[in-house]
C-alpha cells in the first residue's frame, strides 16, 4: 500500500488532500509515525521502504516476485464518488516499485480503482512502462482476466492470475466488460465459480507451468477462515491446475495450509502500508508485523518448502523482527494453520516448512 503517507515521503508526492471522514491530509499518516518511532528524513530513496527486506531478496533470489498492489500509481484528481478512502501513489514514484525489481503487481483488489478510470489507465501505462506485469485488471474483460506469465526458461513458466472478491469491499461496478475497462471481480466464491475460473486458468496452462492466483478476500481482520473460502481454495486445488492461493485483504498475517501438496495462504497480510503510530488498532493481530513469504516448488511434486521472514516497519521502512516476534508469528500459525509438521524457528528468526513426501 504505497500511496497516502507512504507517497508523501517519496521524492514526488501528490497533493496530500485526501477525502476521509477523520483525516484530511496524508501527511498526518506521516507525523503518526514519526511521533511513534522518530523522524523520516524526506524524501526517502525509493529503496528505503523496503530496508532489510532487499538484502534477504538479493540473499534468495526468487525466481518469482509478486505482490499485491493495493494502491492507484495516478496523477487523476477524481475519486471514485462516495468511497471514503482513496489510495493514490504518484507515477514518478514508481521506482519504488521497480527497486525491488517486482515480476508482478496483481491489482484486482478494493483500491485500484480509487480515483476512476482514468487512474486505473494510469496505472496500467505507469506499471507497464516500468517493465513490471500486471495481472487482474485491464481495458476490458479478456485484459483483466489474461494472466501474467514469468518466463523460467527451461523450468517452465509462472502464471498469475487475480481477482477479487466483493467479500472485501470490491465494488461489483468495477468488473471489467466487453469493452470496459475495471478488475476481475468473483461475484461469489462459490463450486461454480471456482469451476470457471479453473476452466480459464487450463485455457493458459502449459507442461511444467506454475500456476499462482491471487485473492483478495475477506475482512481486514479477523483469524477466522470462511468456510466458503476454503472451499473455493480447495476447488482450485482439486481441479490440478493451481499451485499456490495467495489470499491477501487481512491487515495482518493469517493461517495458512498445505492442501494436496499446495500452498493456501488465506491472509498474507500487509507488506508494507502507514499505519505505523495509529492507535487503537486491537493488538491481538500485531499488524505491525509482516512476513516475506518464500514458496519453493516442484512440478510433480508440489511445495517443497516455505520460508517466511517476519519484519516490522519502522519510520516506514521495514526491518528484521526480533525474536519474541518472530515467536509470536510462530504461535499463531500454528494455531491457526493446517499443515505438517511443525514450523522451525531459526537463528536469523525466520520460519521454515519443510514439507514431508509420505513415499
Amino acid at each position: 500500500m504505497t500511496g497516502r503517507g507512504i507517497d508523501q515521503v517519496l521524492p514526488t508526492p501528490l497533493d496530500p488532500q485526501i477525502h476521509e471522514s477523520y483525516v484530511t491530509d496524508a501527511r498526518e499518516y506521516v507525523e503518526l509515525a514519526e511521533r511513534a518511532n522518530g523522524r523520516i528524513a524526506k524524501p526517502v530513496s525509493f529503496d528505503y521502504i523496503w530496508g532489510d527486506a532487499l538484502a534477504e531478496l538479493t540473499r534468495v533470489a526468487p525466481d518469482a516476485r509478486i505482490v499485491n498492489l493495493e494502491t492507484s500509481v495516478t496523477t487523476s484528481p477524481e475519486p471514485w464518488p462516495g468511497k471514503g478512502i482513496n489510495y493514490r501513489m504518484h507515477p514518478a514514484n514508481v521506482g519504488c516499485l521497480t527497486a525491488a525489481r517486482l515480476g508482478c503487481c496483481t491489482l484486482a483488489n478494493n483500491h485500484v480503482l480509487d480515483w476512476g478510470y482514468a487512474g486505473l489507465e494510469e496505472t496500467l501505462q505507469t506499471l507497464r512502462a516500468a517493465g513490471i506485469r500486471v495481472a487482474g485488471a485491464g481495458a476490458n474483460e479478456r485484459e483483466a482476466a489474461a494472466p501474467a506469465i514469468i518466463d523460467l526458461g527451461a523450468r517452465g513458466r509462472v502464471l498469475v492470475f487475480a481477482c477479487g472478491s466483493v467479500t472485501s469491499g470490491v465494488p461489483r461496478e468495477w468488473a471489467a466488460g466487453p469493452q470496459k475497462p475495471g478488475i476481475e471481480v468473483l461475484g461469489d466464491l462459490s463450486a461454480g465459480t471456482a469451476q470457471r475460473l479453473a476452466t480459464a486458468i487450463a485455457a493458459h496452462r502449459r507442461q511444467n507451468d506454475f500456476v499462482v492466483v491471487s485473492v483478495h478476500w475477506g475482512s481486514n481482520w479477523g483469524y477466522a477462515v470462511p468456510s466458503e473460502q476454503r472451499k473455493f481454495a480447495h476447488a482450485l486445488v482439486d481441479s490440478g491446475r493451481v499451485d499456490v492461493v495467495l489470499g491477501h485483504s487481512s491487515h495482518h498475517a493469517k493461517g495458512f495450509e498445505i492442501y494436496g501438496r499446495r500452498a493456501i495462504f488465506y491472509g498474507c497480510g500487509d507488506f508494507v502500508n502507514d499505519y505505523e503510530g495509529i492507535g487503537g488498532i486491537d493488538g491481538r493481530y500485531r499488524s505491525d508485523l509482516t512476513l516475506m513469504y518464500f514458496v519453493e516448488l516442484d512440478a510433480l511434486a508440489g511445495v517443497v518448502s516455505i520460508r517466511m521472514v517476519p519484519l516490522t516497519m519502522r519510520r516506514f521502512s521495514l526491518h528484521k523482527a526480533a525474536r519474541a516476534d518472530a515467536q509470536f508469528l510462530k504461535t499463531m500459525l500454528e494455531r491457526e494453520g493446517k499443515f505438517e509438521p511443525r514450523l522451525e524457528l531459526g537463528a536469523d528468526n525466520a520460519l521454515t516448512l519443510r514439507v514431508v513426501t509420505c513415499c
